[in-house]
C-alpha cells in the first residue's frame, strides 16, 4: 500500500492490463517478505502461547515438570530455520525482484508518456522544458495547439508554437519525439545585462523535437536505476571493498591538485633565514622587506593561489563525501540482510513468553500487542538506519540498534514467563493499588 500511494500519480491512467498489475503487485509483495516475516512470527507466537495459556495447557505442561524453555525449544529451532530461509530469500530472491521491479516501473512510465501530459496543463516533468497541449486526439498520439518552453537560463526562455503534431516514443524507448507542423520558433540571443539583443523568429512546416525519457523515470528520493538492494552479499562485499580502496586515490589527488599550488613548500627552509634576519635587523613584518608595488603583487598572487587551493579542496571533499555515502548505503544493505533475518529470532523470543504471560488467545489482544512491539522494532530500525546514513553513527551500531534493545526485553519477558509473572494481569494491579486506594479514601475523609 505504501508503494502504491507513493507512485499512484505515475500509475493511474496508463491503461495497464491485468497481468501487468498482478506482476507489479507480486514483485512489490516479494520485496516486503523479509519485513513481513518477523511480524508474522511475532503475531503467531503470541497467539499460539496465548491460546495455550487461556486453555490452561501451559499450566498442565509446567505441572508435568516441563519448563517453558524446553517447551519452546522445537518452535525456536523452527524459527531459526525460518530466519535462515529469510536470509536466503533476501540474498538471492530480493535482488532479482528489485531489478525486475525497477525495470517494470520504467516500462510502465515510458509505455504511454502521452497520457502523462494533460490537455491545457503546463507539464514540467521533463528537465529543461515546459509543455502545454491544447488538445489531444483519442489515440493520444495526434496533438494540437502545441506550446513548448525551453529553459536555457538565457535572457528569456526559447519558445516553440505549432498548430498540430504527432507524439511518439522511439523504438529503443529512450526518447520522446514531437513531430510538429506549421509552427514558429522564437529565440532571443545576446549578452546578459544589455539591451543590444537579437530576436529571431523562424517559421517551419515540419519540425522534430526529441526529449530524453530519463526524466520520466520514477526518481523518488534515491530510487535510481542502480540500487544496492539489487546486490547479493558477495556483490555488496566486493562493492564495499572497492569503495574503501578509493580512499588512497584522494591522497594522490591532493598531491596532484593541491600541493603544486603551495609553492612556498619548496622554500620552507628559507623561513629560518627570515627569522635570523628579523632578529638581526629587528624587522616587525614581512612587508618592510618589500616595496609597496611588490607587496601588492604578491598579495594578489597569494589570493589567486588560495582560491585555487580552496576550490580544489572543496571538489575533493565533495567527492570524498559522495564516496563515503555510497559506501554507507552498501554497508547498510549488507547488514540489512542479516538484521531482518535475526529479527525473526528476536521477535519470537518476545512473542512466545509474552503470549504465555497474557494468556489471551484469538485475534484481538495478540494482534494489538504484535502491532505495538513491531512498531517499536520498525521505528528503532528506521532511526538506526537514518543515523547510519547521516554518518552520526557507524553502520554497525545503526543497523543493529533494534536487536540490541529488544534482546534484553525478550530475556526479561522469558524470565517473567518462567516464574508465572502477573505482569499483564489486571487483578494483580488491582490488588496492588487497593491499599493505596483505601489510604487515600481515609485521608480525604479526614
Amino acid at each position: 500500500m505504501q508503494f502504491f500511494w507513493l507512485y499512484i500519480d505515475d500509475l493511474v491512467g496508463k491503461g495497464l492490463d491485468l497481468f501487468t498489475i498482478l506482476q507489479l503487485i507480486g514483485l512489490v509483495s516479494a520485496s516486503t517478505f523479509t519485513t513481513a516475516l518477523p511480524l508474522a512470527l511475532l503475531f503467531s507466537s503470541i497467539m499460539t502461547f496465548g491460546n495455550l495459556g487461556e486453555s490452561f495447557e501451559l499450566i498442565a505442561i509446567k505441572a508435568a515438570g516441563i519448563p517453558l524453555i524446553r517447551f519452546m525449544r522445537p518452535l525456536f529451532i523452527f524459527t531459526i530455520f525460518l530466519s535462515g530461509l529469510a536470509f536466503l530469500f533476501a540474498n538471492n530472491i530480493i535482488p532479482v525482484t528489485q531489478m525486475k521491479l525497477t525495470s517494470l516501473k520504467y516500462e510502465i512510465i515510458v509505455s504511454k508518456p502521452a497520457l502523462d501530459i494533460k490537455e491545457g496543463v503546463f507539464y514540467d516533468k521533463i528537465d529543461g522544458y515546459v509543455i502545454k497541449l491544447g488538445k489531444k486526439e483519442s489515440n493520444d498520439s495526434v496533438i494540437r495547439n502545441i506550446v513548448i518552453f525551453e529553459k536555457k537560463f538565457n535572457l528569456q526562455d526559447n519558445m516553440i508554437i505549432a498548430e498540430w503534431g504527432v507524439m511518439r516514443v522511439s523504438k529503443d524507448k529512450k526518447f520522446l519525439e514531437f513531430i510538429m507542423y506549421n509552427g514558429w520558433r522564437y529565440q532571443e540571443r545576446g549578452l546578459k545585462n544589455t539591451t543590444n539583443t537579437e530576436f529571431t523568429r523562424l517559421y517551419f512546416k515540419e519540425y522534430k523535437k526529441v526529449f530524453n525519457l530519463s526524466s520520466f523515470q520514477m526518481n523518488k528520493g534515491n530510487d535510481n536505476i542502480y540500487d544496492p538492494k539489487m546486490l547479493s552479499i558477495r556483490q555488496l562485499s566486493l562493492a564495499i571493498d572497492s569503495l574503501k580502496n578509493k580512499d588512497s586515490i584522494y591522497s594522490i589527488k591532493i598531491k596532484r591538485e593541491v600541493v603544486p599550488y603551495m609553492k612556498f613548500m619548496a622554500y620552507k627552509d628559507s623561513s629560518k633565514i627570515f627569522v635570523a634576519l628579523k632578529n638581526v635587523q629587528k624587522i616587525k613584518s614581512f612587508d618592510e622587506i618589500l616595496s609597496d608595488s611588490a607587496s601588492s603583487d604578491i598579495k594578489e598572487s597569494v589570493g589567486y593561489q588560495l582560491t585555487s587551493i580552496l576550490n580544489n579542496i572543496e571538489t575533493i571533499k565533495e567527492n570524498y563525501k559522495s564516496n563515503e555515502s555510497s559506501g554507507a548505503y552498501h554497508a547498510i544493505e549488507w547488514h540489512r540482510k542479516f538484521t531482518l533475518s535475526f529479527a525473526c529470532i528476536v521477535l519470537f523470543l518476545i512473542g512466545a513468553p509474552l503470549g504465555s504471560i497474557i494468556r489471551k488467545g484469538g485475534l484481538g489482544t495478540p494482534l494489538v500487542l504484535a502491532i505495538v512491539f513491531f512498531v517499536i522494532f520498525f521505528l528503532l530500525n528506521n532511526f538506526g538506519e537514518k543515523f547510519a546514513k547521516s554518518g552520526e553513527w557507524t553502520v554497525y551500531k545503526g543497523m543493529w540498534l533494534s536487536s540490541a534493545i529488544l534482546i534484553p526485553v525478550g530475556a526479561f519477558l522469558t524470565y517473567k514467563a518462567m516464574r508465572d509473572s502477573q505482569l499483564f494481569n489486571q487483578e494483580f494491579y488491582y490488588r496492588l493499588l487497593q491499599p493505596i486506594k483505601v489510604t487515600l479514601r481515609k485521608y480525604f475523609k479526614k
